[in-house]
Formats: C-alpha cells, sequence, structure tokens
C-alpha cells in the first residue's frame, strides 16, 4: 500500500512504488483528461517542492503532458497555494504539483488542480484514475514548453493586496521561521521582509535535505521552539514542505498546536465583518477540525458548515456559497479572496496583522481562543476492507451516541467528540478525539482503540 491513489492525488515511495512509469502513465491521464473535442492546446502549469526526486519526475511529467497535446508551463519551485493561483492567473486548464506535502523522505506524489485554482472533486478524481488504469490516452505531441518563474512574486503581490501589511509594517515584529527547507523556503523570507519584518530563519535552504519530518506538528518543532527563545521573537512560523500548512510558535517559545492557525484566522477575518449578516459569514471546515471554530462563529454571529475530509471539500464549498473563510484543522487556511487553497503565506500576514491590530501578543491572543485538548492517533492499516471493519467496528460500540456518517464514523457527546476514517493520503486510520478535559477525551480514544481490539 505504499502506491496511495485518492482524491488527494498520487503519493508514493521513490522509487519503489511511485515509479517513472507511474508517473508518465498520470501525466498522460491528465493531459487525456484536459482533453476535449476542440482543437485549442490545453495549458496545465506545473510547480514541484524541492525534494531530490521533484526535478526527476517533473521531467516525466513533461513528457506525459506533451505526448498529450498540452503547452506546459514550468512555474519552478514553489508552494502548492501559489501553482493554484497561477492556474488562474495565467488562464491555465489545469495544473500539476509535485509533491508529497507532509510525507517524510523518500515520499513523493502528484496533485492535480483543475482550472479554477481547486484540486481535482472526488468525481473528477475518479475519472482521471479511470484513465490511468485503462490506459486510454490521446495522442497529440505538440512539443510547447515555456518558464515562468513569477509565481511566488505574483502570491505575495496578491497577499499584500487583499491583506493591508500597513500595521505589520509599523510594528517591525521579530518572526523566527522554520520552512523545513521547503518549498516555501524563498516565498516566506520574501514576503516576511516585505512585511517589515526581522527574519530569524532556520531550514530555508532549497537545496538541501529536510532537517526533520516536514509535518508541522509539536513534535517536530524543536529547533524552532530553540531559536523563538533564543532571539525573543514575536511568534514562530513552522510550514510543511509544499507550504500549504502552517504552524505557530508563541512568544513564550510554545507551539500552540496547528488546529489554531485556523482558529486565529477566523478570528480575525470575521473581525472585519461584523455588521454582515449571519448567512453571509459562513466558515467552511472539515468533520476534524476543533470544536473553538463553532465557538468563535458563534461569538461572531457567523455560521460554521462542516465537510468531508480534503480540501477540495472545503474549497467547493467556499467557492459555492461564497464562504468568507474556510480550511482544516492541520494548519491549512484557505481565503478566497487570495486563492482556493490551504495558503501559509496568507495565514501569516494574518496573524501578524491581527497581532498588530489589536497590540497583543500572539500568546495574548492564544489565550483568547476557547480552549480543548485534542488527541490525534493514527493506526497502520492493511487495506480499505480493513478500515472499513474498524468504521463499523466503532459505530457499534457506540450506537446509542449520536453519530455523523459523511466520513468515516463522528461520534458527537455533549462535551466532547471522535472521529474516526480511513486516510486519504497514508495506509493509516486516523483517529481524531476533542474535548474539554484532558482525560475526557483521552477515555474517549481509548474506549475507540477497545471498540475494534
Amino acid at each position: 500500500m505504499s502506491l496511495k491513489i485518492s482524491i488527494s492525488g498520487v503519493r508514493g515511495l521513490v522509487p519503489e512504488s511511485l515509479t517513472a512509469e507511474v508517473c508518465l502513465d498520470f501525466a498522460k491521464a491528465f493531459g487525456t483528461y484536459l482533453s476535449d473535442d476542440s482543437s485549442a492546446k490545453k495549458i496545465v502549469v506545473v510547480g514541484t517542492d524541492p525534494r531530490t526526486t521533484s526535478e526527476f519526475i517533473k521531467g516525466i511529467i513533461f513528457s506525459g503532458l506533451l505526448a498529450t497535446g498540452c503547452k506546459v508551463i514550468d512555474l519552478g519551485i514553489c508552494p502548492t497555494p501559489t501553482v493554484g493561483i497561477m492556474v488562474r492567473e495565467l488562464r491555465a486548464n489545469g495544473g500539476i504539483i509535485i509533491t508529497a506535502s507532509h510525507n517524510p523522505l523518500p515520499w513523493n506524489g502528484l496533485k492535480f488542480v483543475r482550472e479554477d485554482g481547486i484540486f481535482l472533486n472526488e468525481h473528477q478524481a475518479k475519472k482521471l484514475i479511470r484513465l490511468y488504469e485503462t490506459k486510454k490516452f490521446i495522442a497529440k505531441d505538440h512539443r510547447i514548453l515555456l518558464s515562468n518563474y513569477s509565481g511566488i512574486e505574483t502570491h505575495i503581490d496578491k497577499i499584500l493586496k487583499v491583506i493591508k501589511p500597513g500595521a505589520i509594517r509599523r510594528k517591525k515584529f521579530k518572526v523566527a521561521l522554520d520552512c523545513c527547507n521547503g518549498a516555501g523556503s524563498v516565498a516566506c523570507v520574501k514576503l516576511l521582509t516585505k512585511l517589515g519584518c526581522r527574519v530569524e530563519a532556520i531550514h530555508c535552504h532549497l537545496d538541501r535535505p529536510f532537517p526533520h519530518p516536514p509535518e508541522p506538528i509539536p513534535d517536530n518543532l524543536g529547533n524552532l521552539v530553540k531559536l523563538v527563545k533564543s532571539k525573543k521573537a514575536d511568534i514562530g512560523f513552522a510550514l510543511d514542505s509544499d507550504a500549504d500548512r502552517l504552524a505557530i510558535v508563541s512568544d513564550l517559545g510554545k507551539p500552540v498546536g496547528e488546529e489554531l492557525t485556523l482558529a486565529l484566522a477566523t478570528k480575525y477575518i470575521l473581525s472585519k465583518h461584523k455588521g454582515s449578516h449571519r448567512k453571509k459569514k459562513l466558515v467552511i471546515t472539515n468533520l476534524s477540525t476543533t470544536r473553538a471554530i463553532d465557538d468563535i462563529a458563534q461569538q461572531n454571529q457567523a455560521m460554521v458548515i462542516r465537510t468531508k475530509i480534503g480540501e477540495v471539500h472545503v474549497a467547493e464549498q467556499l467557492k459555492e456559497l461564497k464562504g468568507l473563510i474556510g480550511g482544516e484543522g492541520n494548519g491549512g487556511v484557505i481565503y478566497p479572496r487570495i486563492g482556493f487553497n490551504r495558503d501559509a503565506l496568507a495565514a501569516m500576514t494574518m496573524v501578524l496583522n491581527m497581532m498588530a491590530e489589536s497590540g497583543k501578543s500572539i500568546s495574548e491572543l492564544v489565550a483568547e481562543i476557547p480552549a480543548y485538548h485534542m488527541i490525534k492517533k493514527k493506526i497502520d492499516c492493511r487495506d480499505q476492507d480493513h478500515a472499513d471493519a474498524v468504521v463499523e467496528d466503532v459505530k457499534e460500540y457506540f450506537s446509542n451516541k449520536t453519530l455523523i456518517l459523511t466520513e468515516g464514523v463522528k461520534v458527537v457527546l455533549p462535551t466532547s467528540w471522535v472521529h474516526v476514517r480511513a486516510s486519504n493520503t497514508e495506509p493509516v486510520i486516523r483517529i481524531i478525539g476533542e474535548a474539554k478535559e484532558k482525560d475526557q477525551v483521552k477515555n474517549l480514544i481509548k474506549q475507540v482503540l477497545n471498540s475494534f481490539a
């Protein structure tokens, strides 16, 4: 199961499972997917993260796209949200991002973007996968390959136009930064510099390997914590390898948890729409995101809509319902005025503006967010049948409780909840629980584990 093909794209170990043949066939499948009866060439933009295998895979992706008649634009190394923005800016028909996001080496992968800058949804992804499996590819060899490395500047300019930076520039914050030598390394330093921040950066080198696992969870933030303390920084930011997830370390040198990134951004954006009607203040998030989002929405007379797991579900609802802000509790913030992808750069700017405009430290702002204790666990999963069996066992065990079956099973209790589902990106079953008291959520997780032991 080291090759994972799902709604979230393709991920695998290079070269064991994510082989040259797999990459070539998926590129041909995507070129075929974008084709129609018209003679117009299909434009596809391609961006990568800096993994050593990304450049190798990129050449294969180019070959597959060109073989199906696509005009290909190479964006170089850039954040995932940058690719989504450039699809729209260049009026491309789609995009491919070569990244395994938070997965460690030697993983790599492919993410597929449609013409509105949003990832393929479930129906679209299934169509792409069918083309990959049947190998019914079109053949149109036009050989048009261009380069456009303006994506990062375009992305930053868009952020600065939408989120006014004046207050941040006046404060001259000292910001500690750990980009894990990922795709945000250049972009984040440029953005923070333009915001007038004094940047203390570590692990912002595109030509070096990941210094630690790229998922921005507290266990991986030790170096950033030390940097914040030693430099007496106002805040610390950590990103995953493709810069779509943001975690925060407070001025006290404490990781605040990636769940609170969206909570802080949501509170900031809702504060800008105090006079709007409740139905126009929509926040979109998924089933596994902290209940603090509901509390913040209630405090600001806003509404929360929850979707299945997967960024595309949140993005599509934001677009369809004209939501103000959305995202996921893994540090992913989506702000439609900038783009329809999780965007660590936009999230950084919102949090800094919140600090600047309120005059409060990040630790003070975090203290104002309703406090919950969350536990995230994952267990190895043999296959989909195994995952389905686990979900059924949990459903039966909690059959007398309120259950949400939108995806997997979410058990909702008066002061706690737990969500059990198969991962879209790894061969694991994810278990996420939250409660007001730590012992309460620990006991809830224990019950879940016992239900299928």
